[in-house]
């Protein structure tokens, strides 16, 4: 049998995270980057030239020279420029969030079925090792608490801090909790952009289990982290560091209950290597993603119903 051929890959948009994807797939041995394309000519020529590729001038170039491409370019292109992709035969991943709308999420949904494409959504925390081994330590969540703070950046700031990093934390408890959300309570406000850039949800769930999510990109320290609190223990992780507390509750007859503390062993890797590895695993077995646009657009749904109710009551 044949050497299988590499699957040839480009990155459309090769900004702050855009050029890490180019990175990542240099570096893998099942594809080639063939090319790369942004409205910033130069820096996709800094990107091209620093691993070998092409520039692509225009998305149509990428016609028959392409099998898969990252899109890591501001929200309200998504949709456009997935469209014109997916017509022209490419499997994506798309960068959250995965539109701007919820019917732009609709109509990629539809192309992609239509045109039989994998369309993976990157909820890179899906690919964190900590998240996997938490899901593995989880039985049944009953109170789950989030942080996900960080100084301010221009970067992210053409969408809602809800759209930019809680819908990180709202793709991961949906993730979690098998059940529908019942209720919504969120406040939000601006404070160096016309964008929300700090805000606070509260989700309750039908099965009684209930989120407190807190997403801020004007805090002075960089903090990810993520707690769930069961019948009898807890399970703290901190995203970044890709760390995993779990600590259970002893009880014995004739005593007060105790505490055991245990930090579980995360075998450490780069999330966004991870899922760039899994979008290609999809692509070469025509497999459904890990985070499917389903998925995508579920944690879309919720992240703008959560920015309609803040701008109602504000």
């Amino acid at each position: 049998m044949g050497e299988k051929k590499k699957l040839r890959a480009a990155v459309v948009g090769v900004g702050s995270l855009g050029r890490h994807h180019a990175r990542i797939y240099s570096e893998l041995d099942e594809v080639e980057l063939v090319g790369v394309a942004d409205l910033n000519t130069e820096q996709a020529k800094d990107i091209a030239s620093k691993y070998q590729c092409e520039v692509f001038p225009d998305l149509a170039s990428l016609s028959g020279k392409v099998d898969v491409a990252s899109i890591v370019v501001p929200t309200e292109a998504h949709c456009e420029v997935s469209k014109n992709l997916l017509e022209h035969g490419i499997d994506l991943l798309l960068e959250k969030p995965m539109t701007s709308t919820v019917e732009e999420a609709d109509q990629l949904l539809d192309l992609a079925a239509q045109t039989g494409r994998i369309l993976q959504v990157g909820h890179i925390e899906q690919f964190n090792s900590g998240v996997k081994k938490l899901r593995e330590s989880l039985t049944q969540a009953h109170f789950i608490e989030c942080h996900r703070m960080g100084p301010f950046a221009a970067r992210g700031t053409d969408v809602h801090v809800i759209l930019d990093l809680m819908i990180h934390d709202i793709d991961i408890i949906l993730s979690l909790v098998p059940s529908e959300i019942v209720e919504i309570r969120a406040v939000g406000v601006p404070v160096l952009s016309p964008q929300i850039d700090i805000a606070n949800v509260r989700l309750a769930f039908e099965n009684g289990c209930v989120a407190n999510v807190t997403a801020s990109r004007v805090s002075m320290e960089k903090l990810r982290k993520i707690r769930i609190f069961e019948a009898d223990s807890y399970l703290s992780l901190d995203y970044m560091n890709q760390e995993l507390i779990i600590g259970k509750r002893i009880f014995r007859e004739g005593e007060l209950p105790k505490v055991s503390v245990d930090k579980i062993q995360v075998e450490k890797e780069e999330p966004l290597k991870a899922e760039i590895e899994a979008f290609l695993h999809a692509v070469q077995t025509r497999s459904v993603p890990k985070v499917s646009g389903e998925a995508g657009r579920k944690a879309l749904e919720v992240s703008l119903r959560i920015v309609e109710l803040i701008q109602k009551e504000g």
